[in-house]
């Protein structure tokens, strides 16, 4: 009787879809299952922290994904939550349960040889847009900065004296980021031409035919669209760039710390979720290369 009357006012004083009402259903059921199976004589009014953790673990041993566990116990949690202000249970058992973590996936990353062929050997053609098209890609890989801070950096940012870009990233923090000759070659080739066919009609660094600043959604079609010259990946974003941009420093034996104060990391812990990639790809190396992987 207790699930049937909170799943009636789920229906009908919380207007829930059927369908909604129904998920309810289906995930305090099993949970009654689980407890049943436990001690035949209990009931949802008997129940403690420890059984639940117990379904928990029950659960995740039966393949369920954190998410989907997530999601039952935010059942059980509203199911309790009704039991309380009908004051049909004392205690909340739910009250020091915390749900499994989801697993974070990992960065998605181009491979060094990829960002090679495309930066060294694809033909972008002639003229502004060409040209600015490969020096976005070029800042993007080889200084790992944010879309947001590359549509933001003004002439007077780049300083091409000292080598270092400044940037202002979130919550308008600014750091220096440094570059070298390669990149410094690109970008007085880029500027070169856009000072000889677009008008200054702002302070911005890359701009438009018109001289006006990038917006996003032009940024995010300038780098899909060549990256899939030469990648597969799903994701083609500039922010898979940034994550190429870290790999490739952790690759090449840069300190974490460093590679934090590039990135303009608040926290080491954000910045270790690359050690992983760079620990999956050599996982994959060994397994191809050696005999009895």
């Amino acid at each position: 009787m207790l699930k049937e009357s909170f799943l009636g006012y789920l229906s009908l004083e919380r207007n829930y879809s059927s369908k909604t009402v129904r998920s309810y259903g289906i995930d305090l059921t099993q949970f009654e299952s689980y407890f049943r199976g436990v001690d035949q004589d209990l009931d949802y009014t008997d129940i403690d922290a420890d059984l639940i953790r117990g379904w928990v673990i029950s659960l995740m041993d039966e393949g369920y994904t954190a998410t989907s566990v997530n999601r039952k116990l935010s059942s059980l949690r509203s199911f309790y939550h009704f039991l309380l202000r009908k004051q049909l249970v004392s205690v909340d058992p739910m009250a020091k349960i915390n749900g499994p973590k989801k697993k974070k996936p990992l960065p998605v990353f181009v491979k060094e040889a990829d960002m090679n062929c495309l930066l060294d050997d694809t033909d972008f053609g002639k003229g502004f847009e060409s040209v600015r098209d490969r020096t976005v890609l070029e800042v993007f890989y080889t200084t790992g900065i944010r879309l947001s801070e590359l549509i933001g950096l003004d002439d007077a940012d780049v300083d091409f004296s000292a080598r270092v870009i400044k940037v202002t990233g979130k919550r308008n923090k600014q750091r220096l980021v440094p570059f070298g000759d390669e990149l410094e070659a690109d970008m007085q080739a880029y500027l070169s031409e856009r000072n000889e066919n677009c008008p200054r009609v702002c302070p911005a660094f890359f701009v438009r035919k018109d001289g006006e600043r990038l917006y996003p959604q032009l940024v995010y079609r300038i780098v899909k669209r060549n990256l899939s010259k030469v990648v597969t990946l799903k994701k083609k974003s500039p922010h898979v760039l940034r994550h190429s941009f870290a790999t490739s420093m952790l690759n090449h034996q840069a300190e974490l710390e460093a590679v934090k104060e590039l990135l303009g990391h608040e926290s080491l812990t954000t910045t270790q979720v690359y050690t992983h990639t760079t620990f999956e790809e050599l996982k994959k190396v060994y397994e191809q290369a050696h005999p009895r992987a």
